[in-house]
């Protein structure tokens, strides 16, 4: 499933991804093999990324996790 958080409310996509993350090998829930985050180029979706990152590391769950970044003129970087 797709978790879409918006760059406005960091804190509170922040609490939510580190409670996803960190429930997500509990038997009730559903498991979370990957996670991608898809941004783009421009300095304020930084923050998404770094809400994610941050969220993984105090989950205490070791869930792969990669990033791709899209131009402003729709190009996918590395």
């Amino acid at each position: 499933f797709v978790h879409m958080i918006s760059r406005n409310i960091y804190n509170d996509n922040y609490n939510n991804l580190k409670q996803l993350f960190s429930n997500s090998i509990n038997p009730s829930s559903r498991i979370l093999h990957s996670v991608t985050i898809a941004r783009m180029e421009v300095p304020c979706c930084g923050g998404i990324e770094n809400a994610v990152k941050r969220a993984l590391q105090a989950s205490g769950k070791f869930i792969p996790w990669r990033v791709f970044t899209i131009s402003t003129d729709g190009r996918t970087l590395d």
